[in-house]
């Protein structure tokens, strides 16, 4: 028999032996997946509710409204099923999403996975996210970096260079969120470039969503104004830093499910 499914997240890589390998849709009943290796599933969308977060990992990277409640410009690495895009899009009208996907093949398939099209709003870049990122300092309060092969983060997304290009593409007081898979021989080294790229300003929510471990990395003013008060998000990041979010697995579980209830519901 097969195993369980495995989560990990938006997108084939250029330098993966196997980007060949055609995305697979597929559909049973209510739900409907984007897989590249059958059983490894990168997305996941509910017919009946196409802009509803179905996956765990994909409602903690919401966190990053706890430090960025008003985000003016989220980038994104990695469109997957577009779960992240369609969800923000809806939920933070005031924002601009910018998605960098480097696999046309995904691109695609936006329309069977409901992707609003491009507006002034929302824009799908065909592009290497790396690349792009280094070219657009100061440009975005958030970034979340979601982007996998099959052997796991791809270097050019998981290397010093590419975090600190994340750093300087975000302004101060912004976030990058970075999905990590915690078997990934590499994992120890992605964490440590992050740590370093962002002068150890970077927070875990313990257990939150079980092999994948989002890191929240905060880009915070190194010289803050003398006499002024640290803006909330710094504070409250500052707080879950030394705490690993609410302590207890179940209990960060529950706050991103209550947050992103909270997005969904809220006035727009």
């Amino acid at each position: 028999m097969p195993g369980p499914p495995r989560y990990t997240g938006a997108m084939p890589s250029e330098s993966d032996p196997g980007q060949s390998l055609a995305p697979l849709v597929r559909t049973v009943g209510d739900r409907r997946t984007l897989e590249f290796v059958p059983g490894d599933i990168q997305s996941e969308m509910l017919l009946s509710r196409p802009d509803a977060l179905v996956l765990d990992y994909s409602r903690a990277m919401m966190c990053f409204a706890l430090f960025v409640p008003q985000p003016r410009h989220i980038v994104m690495v990695g469109l997957g099923g577009g779960s992240l895009a369609k969800f923000c899009y809806r939920h933070f009208p005031q924002a601009r999403i910018t998605v960098l996907e480097i696999s046309a093949e995904v691109i695609a398939l936006r329309e069977q996975f409901h992707v609003p099209a491009d507006d002034a709003r929302l824009r799908i870049i065909h592009a290497d996210a790396a690349r792009f990122i280094a070219g657009a300092p100061g440009s975005c309060d958030v970034i979340l970096v979601d982007g996998f092969d099959a052997a796991g983060m791809p270097p050019e997304l998981g290397s010093a260079g590419f975090y600190t290009a994340c750093r300087r593409a975000l302004r101060d007081g912004g976030v990058l969120v970075a999905n990590l898979l915690s078997y990934d021989p590499q994992y120890a080294a992605l964490r440590a470039r992050v740590d370093a790229a962002f002068y150890h300003r970077v927070c875990r929510f313990a257990g939150i969503a079980g092999n994948n471990h989002i890191l929240f990395a905060l880009r915070a003013p190194r010289r803050p104004d003398s006499g002024s008060a640290p803006a909330p998000g710094v504070q409250r990041h500052a707080r879950l830093m030394r705490t690993r979010g609410l302590r207890l697995a179940c209990l960060n579980r529950l706050l991103a499910r209550a947050l992103v209830a909270w997005l969904a519901r809220r006035p727009v």
